[in-house]
């Protein structure tokens, strides 16, 4: 099934491998077989298990969706619910994901019919025995489901901690959700990491000032969620890496360069854009401090700078970003320690080292070019 936005929008497009296995004789809507839920597919988990596994081999997390709101909800038909296999037509097995009729079966991702929720907790079960010694997984429950989904979208999230607690090894479980349903409902989950969402209206915090991460939950802050990318301008794309960075998230850029933007069509044989490199580089750029820092102990302290968007480990290091340049007060006043110093131009990549600066008051350092500027005091 296809998200709204795309231009293969009500054309059918059949998936393979499912979850569960095909039987004959009877044919569901596509014209395959129907599906048994009683029987799992093993080449869909086999499939699964050797993806994480190569993603491994090259360094990279996968988080695995384990099931999608966003379909159901905003596709057109035919590939809205009719290609389902809790449509009623769809499987043998008697299970009907949408008893009001609408045509949305937006119920099988509540907890309103039990016979559902069984097949999908054993659905997760087989998802987590078959990567669960694999330590480069995460879980997202659903991606931007609906409103009515929360407590369903809690249980899981209670079901795969609980579970996974039989288990040699634990991973962290996702939540994200849609914007029409509030990022209030992420803060109050129990989930390990969220990806909050930016709300429709203009000057939406999440977008020009990310307020600073609760602490209780990972936050990941998705492009495809946050439309930075709409923003013609190459330093508001730096600027919304470094305030997210320096605010406590971590940046997802959902790259465009083989999907279909509305106001950008990409040939089939494209390339990288290179309008999205600012984003891109400043990722990378923030991703280089993170690993010359005692990352695990900086924490984002506003008040310790005059732009009010620092990392600190207050008496260690600082990292700050000036979204204007120029001049920044940093409050050095908790130490006597003596401080390297360096500047840090995020357009061109290059960094200027500083005289040393000693603690004891407020510091304040000019930054030695124009334009949105890094600073970085560590011992």
């Amino acid at each position: 099934m296809t998200k709204h936005k795309y231009k293969s929008e009500g054309v059918r497009k059949r998936s393979a491998p499912f979850p569960w296995l095909r039987v004959r004789p009877e044919m569901a809507l596509d014209g395959m077989p129907k599906f048994n839920l009683d029987t799992f597919n093993k080449a869909y988990f086999d499939r699964l298990r050797s993806q994480v596994i190569a993603a491994r081999d090259r360094g990279i997390y996968v988080s695995i969706m384990l099931f999608e709101g966003h379909s159901i909800q905003f596709s057109l038909p035919p590939w809205r619910w009719d290609g389902h296999p809790f449509h009623k037509d769809n499987n043998v097995n008697g299970i009907h994901g949408d008893p009001n009729g609408d045509g949305y079966g937006l119920e099988s991702h509540t907890l309103k019919i039990p016979a559902i929720t069984a097949l999908q907790e054993a659905y997760v079960r087989r998802v987590i025995d078959t990567v669960n010694d694999l330590d480069n997984v995460l879980y997202e429950i659903s991606n931007e489901d609906h409103a009515d989904s929360v407590d369903w979208q809690y249980h899981m999230i209670d079901f795969i901690h609980n579970y996974e607690k039989t288990k040699w090894k634990q991973h962290p479980v996702g939540m994200t959700t849609h914007r029409k349903l509030g990022n209030q409902v992420l803060f109050d989950s129990k989930a390990d990491w969220i990806s909050p969402s930016k709300f429709r209206r203009e000057n939406d915090p999440y977008e020009v000032d990310p307020p600073v991460a609760h602490g209780d939950h990972v936050s990941i802050l998705d492009s495809d969620h946050i439309p930075i990318l709409r923003n013609d301008h190459a330093r508001d794309q730096r600027s919304w890496v470094w305030k997210s960075f320096t605010r406590g998230h971590n940046v997802l850029f959902m790259d465009p360069y083989l999907e279909y933007m509305k106001d950008r069509n990409y040939p089939k044989d494209s390339k990288p854009d290179p309008f999205y490199n600012p984003i891109r580089r400043n990722m990378g750029y923030t991703m280089r401090y993170a690993n010359r820092m005692n990352l695990a102990a900086m924490i984002p302290h506003n008040e310790l700078s005059s732009t009010k968007y620092c990392l600190a480990n207050p008496g260690s290091e600082y990292l700050i970003y000036a979204p204007s340049g120029g001049m920044v007060a940093v409050d050095l006043s908790s130490t006597f320690e003596m401080f390297h110093v360096e500047w840090f131009n995020p357009r061109t990549d290059k960094t200027i080292p500083q005289q040393k600066t000693a603690g004891g008051d407020i510091r304040s350092f000019t930054a030695p070019f124009r334009g949105d500027a890094v600073l970085y005091l560590y011992r």
